[in-house]
C-alpha cells in the first residue's frame, strides 16, 4: 500500500524485518461449521465458496471430516471432484480422529477424486484431555504411530494435529511430534483450539516448535487458533512471524464457542504485510456468502465488509476524505482516516449525513443524490434535520427533510 508523502510507520521501527509470504488453510466448511449456530449451506453455496477462495488466493481447504456421517462424506467428496474437475489451484484436506476407520474413507476418497488430499489426524494431547480420557502418553503415543502409518501407507500426505498445544507440557509434545515425523508425517499443527493463547505464547510455541522438533526435517508446521480471548488474528500473525509455513481461520471467525481466527481479518493483514496476494475485491462476497448461507451476522463495525467500515458522518472528517477525493486523489482519501484502503476491496469511501456532520457532508450528500449542493435552503434544511437527529441519517430521511423544500419551491413557482 502507497504511504502518503512525508508519512512515518511505527510499525516498521518496532516490528519485524520482512517476511516471506505464508500460506493460509481454510477451515469453514469444517471447523466453521461446528458451531452450534451455523446452517450447514446447501451445496451450491459450498462450491461458490471453493471459488471464492480460489479467487482469494488461499492455499488450501479442509473439505471436511468424512467419518461424521454421509452427509459430510458427501461434501468432501463434491468439493473434491470440482477441484479435479475445474483444475482449481488449492491443496485439499480432510481431517481424521487417530483412527484407521476415520483415515480410510480419505484415502478413498482421494482414489476416487484423483486429487491428492492431505489427511490432518488430530489427538488431544493436553493434561487435562489425557485425564479426561485416562490416556498415558505411551497409549498416546501407540494411536499416534498406528494412525500416521495407516495413512502413509494408504498414500496419504499426513498433518499430524495435536490440540490444545499451548497447555501442553513440551516433553509431550516433543514425544509426540517426534513419533510422528519418523513415521511420515511431513506436516505438523501446533494449535490452541482452547483459544487460551497471547500472541508471545503462540511465538514461543512455534518458535521452540521449529527450533526442537523440526529443525531441518523439511516438515512444514501449521498454526490453528481460536478467538475465546479475541486474539486469534493477532496470534496467527505471531505464530507467521515466528516462523509458522501457514496458518488456518475460518470466514468472519465462524466456529465452536468463540470460533477460529477470522481468515478474512487473516488475509487482510496479511496482504497490508505483503505476504499473501489475491484477488481481494471478491473479499465482501465471500465473507457475505458465509453471513447469508451459514447465518452469521456481520456487525456493522466489523472491519471492512461490515457497513460502517469505510464510512463517516464526522465533519472534520469528511471535510477531509472529501478534499482528497476533490483533487482525485483516492489513495489520500482511502488513508486519512483508515489503515486499510477501501480500493484494495473493490469499495469506497462514503459520507453520510449525521448529528456531527458540517456543510461538507451536507454539500456531498446533496452533490451524489442529484440535488444542488450549493442550495443554501436545502443545505440548512439537512443540516437542520441531521442536528436534530440521534444517528447518522439514511437516504430515504435525507430525501424526506428536503421535501418541504420542494413543497415550497413548487408553491411559489405556482404563484
Amino acid at each position: 500500500m502507497t504511504a502518503p508523502v512525508g508519512s512515518h510507520d511505527w510499525n516498521a521501527v518496532a516490528g519485524p524485518p520482512a517476511l516471506p509470504p505464508v500460506e493460509v488453510n481454510d477451515e469453514t466448511l469444517r471447523d466453521g461449521l461446528q458451531s452450534p449456530s451455523a446452517i450447514d449451506p446447501p451445496m451450491d453455496a459450498k462450491v461458490r465458496l471453493l471459488h471464492l477462495m480460489v479467487d482469494l488466493g488461499i492455499d488450501a481447504v479442509t473439505l471436511g471430516f468424512p467419518a461424521i456421517g454421509p452427509r459430510m462424506l458427501t461434501q468432501c467428496r463434491t468439493l473434491a471432484q470440482e477441484v479435479a474437475r475445474q483444475k482449481l489451484p488449492i491443496r485439499l484436506n480432510c481431517v481424521a480422529r487417530t483412527l484407521e476407520a476415520d483415515i480410510v474413507p480419505i484415502a478413498r476418497l482421494q482414489q476416487e477424486c484423483g486429487v491428492p488430499i492431505e489427511v490432518g489426524t488430530f489427538i488431544g494431547a493436553s493434561p487435562a484431555r489425557q485425564a479426561a480420557e485416562g490416556w498415558t502418553l505411551d497409549a498416546m503415543l501407540r494411536r499416534a504411530e498406528a494412525a500416521v502409518c495407516v495413512a502413509v501407507r494408504e498414500g496419504l500426505e499426513v498433518m499430524f494435529v495435536t490440540e490444545d498445544s499451548m497447555r501442553t507440557p513440551p516433553a509431550t509434545l516433543e514425544a509426540l511430534y517426534a513419533l510422528a515425523i519418523r513415521h511420515g508425517a511431513r506436516r505438523i499443527v501446533v494449535t490452541d483450539t482452547a483459544g487460551h493463547a497471547l500472541p508471545a505464547g503462540a511465538g514461543a510455541l512455534v518458535r521452540w516448535t521449529r527450533d526442537t522438533v523440526i529443525r531441518d526435517s523439511g516438515v512444514k508446521l501449521d498454526w490453528h487458533g481460536h478467538r475465546d480471548r479475541g486474539l486469534a488474528v493477532a496470534n496467527a500473525l505471531a505464530a507467521t512471524a515466528a516462523g509458522a509455513d501457514r496458518v488456518h481461520g475460518t470466514a468472519l471467525g465462524v466456529g465452536e464457542r468463540c470460533g477460529n481466527a477470522e481468515m478474512d481479518q487473516l488475509l487482510v493483514n496479511l496482504r497490508l504485510l505483503g505476504r499473501t496476494a489475491g484477488d481481494f475485491t471478491r473479499l465482501p462476497e465471500y465473507c457475505k456468502l458465509v453471513s447469508h448461507t451459514i447465518g452469521v451476522r456481520i456487525p456493522a463495525n466489523y472491519p471492512v465488509v461490515g457497513i460502517d467500515a469505510f464510512r463517516t458522518g464526522t465533519g472534520i472528517h469528511a471535510s477531509a476524505i472529501l478534499k482528497a477525493m476533490a483533487r482525485g486523489d483516492q489513495v489520500l482519501a482511502d488513508q486519512l482516516y483508515s489503515a486499510v484502503p477501501a480500493a484494495m476491496f473493490g469499495l469506497r469511501q462514503r459520507v453520510n449525513v449525521s448529528p456531527m456532520s458540517g456543510l461538507s457532508n451536507v454539500r456531498h450528500w446533496l452533490a451524489t443524490h442529484g440535488h444542488d449542493g450549493d442550495d443554501p435552503d436545502l443545505q440548512h434544511a439537512l443540516l437542520t434535520a441531521a442536528k436534530r437527529a440521534d444517528r447518522a441519517l439514511n437516504d430515504e430521511e435525507c430525501e424526506f427533510a428536503l421535501r418541504a423544500i420542494h413543497r415550497k419551491t413548487m408553491t411559489h413557482d405556482g404563484d
